[in-house]
């Protein structure tokens, strides 16, 4: 049988124990937890037991049918994590920086397309193929999975380090929606040239997403203000904005092709600076710390599959992880320089771009409908694997340069009571039932 529901919930136990204890073990190395949670997916997983032929394959061997159950929570997750941060986005501030952050994400997105589909061509025979339709269609594929920001990686990160509210958190937060929705243009662009989709209709759908979030947004947001206004820090107040966040989640994949954690993020930026903002952020952080966003990070360890790998795929692989790094933190970082941001926070943001995560699955997984696009594989390299070391590794890295950057501009370590956000992480283990913050007892 594909699938048994006793198999999740042992999933479910195992995922919760080793990305909390994972989670603890890195905060105790000045490490954020986020970093912990990933290492845990890819422990308890597959990925890498399996290699060793060692008989055992990991703690967790999901089926197909099991790892879909996974997958759809860690989308839910990743949904929270959104939600959450448009409730905490200060809308004046994202308005400052509109402007920046709308540049940013251009060059986000271009300087890594750039340097991916050159890297690319270079291993398909040289850049002389450019001139190869085929190959340099392929090249554009493999360019378009770095174009991408793992905005839920990120954004715990920052709300772990206390600095999402900050101008450079602000900053890179609308930069990194900003570019996921380009990302998702281009791969667009891409898949219309080989007469997988329309290009005009995938603008036309994305601008429609926005006007209509923004139209009913206008509408949801004094419904909730008279709501609160009569019944003040209500537990309808917080079911209601979960119903709103999963719709608009919805309705912006299934109607304007518009990925759901962008919905997510403008729903909450809907309900952001009301009088109950904070409480039902308390809501949706403790209801999706508990379950679902560790499912998130730990689903992109478990997910990895290395049964392909071959010597030339490392080097590949490798090559293409660097590209994707340097491609994020010089585009971004110099655009932000030129918008009259220091170089320490200019830096700061190119480092805050680097992670990647379910959107470049979905553009690899999108990206072999192309035409050109044959076993899997193109001209012997597996964009795959590739794209699973670009994931874990930014993933990785983008907690650890942003700590390291954020120490540095303070001067010394990342105390937790500075934490800015309503309830932080570890805040979620003092939390009665109706969702009050207790006194932090150490």
């Amino acid at each position: 049988m594909d699938f048994e529901v006793m198999n999740i919930v042992y999933y479910c136990a195992i995922i919760l124990l080793a990305t909390k204890l994972l989670g603890m073990g890195t905060r105790k190395l000045g490490l954020p937890q986020v970093v912990g949670m990933i290492l845990a997916g890819l422990l308890i997983g597959p990925a890498i037991f399996s290699r060793l032929g060692l008989g055992f394959s990991g703690l967790i061997n999901p089926t197909e049918a099991e790892m879909n159950v996974l997958d759809s929570f860690s989308q839910i997750g990743v949904i929270f994590i959104l939600f959450s941060s448009g409730l905490e986005t200060d809308f004046k501030e994202l308005k400052k920086v509109g402007a920046a952050a709308t540049a940013i994400a251009v060059a986000g997105v271009l300087v890594p397309v750039i340097l991916g589909t050159l890297g690319a061509l270079m291993f398909m025979g040289g850049l002389s193929e450019i001139a190869n339709t085929g190959k340099l269609m392929n090249a554009l594929f493999v360019g378009t999975i770095l174009a991408a920001t793992s905005v839920g990686i990120t954004v715990e990160t920052m709300r772990e380090l206390g600095k999402l509210n900050t101008s450079v958190g602000t900053t890179i937060l609308g930069a990194a929606i900003i570019d996921d929705v380009l990302g998702i243009i281009v791969l667009s662009i891409i898949t219309g040239i080989n007469g997988g989709g329309s290009i005009g209709m995938t603008l036309v759908k994305s601008a429609g997403f926005f006007l209509c979030s923004i139209g009913a947004g206008l509408v949801l947001r004094r419904l909730f203000d008279w709501l609160i206004k009569h019944y003040p820090h209500k537990r309808r107040t917080s079911i209601f904005a979960f119903a709103m966040c999963f719709l608009f989640a919805y309705c912006a994949e299934e109607f304007f092709d518009v990925a759901a954690i962008t919905g997510a993020y403008m729903a909450g930026l809907v309900l952001s600076g009301l009088d109950d903002t904070s409480f039902v952020d308390r809501k949706v952080i403790v209801s999706g710390y508990m379950i679902f966003t560790p499912m998130f990070f730990a689903h992109i360890g478990i997910s990895a599959d290395f049964s392909n790998f071959t010597a030339s795929g490392l080097i590949f692989a490798l090559v293409f992880v660097v590209l994707g790094i340097v491609g994020k933190i010089v585009g971004c970082g110099l655009t932000a320089k030129a918008f009259q941001y220091s170089a320490h926070d200019s830096a700061t943001i190119g480092c805050g771009m680097i992670a990647r995560g379910e959107v470049a699955l979905a553009v690899y997984a999108t990206g072999q409908t192309l035409i050109y696009f044959q076993d899997g594989r193109l001209a012997g390299i597996d964009p795959l694997v590739a794209t699973i070391f670009l994931i874990v590794i930014s993933s990785i890295l983008c907690p650890i340069f942003l700590k390291m950057m954020f120490r540095q501009h303070t001067g010394g370590d990342i105390r937790e009571d500075s934490y800015q956000p309503s309830i932080s992480s570890e805040a979620i283990e003092n939390v009665d039932p109706a969702g009050a913050v207790l006194k932090n007892k150490r």
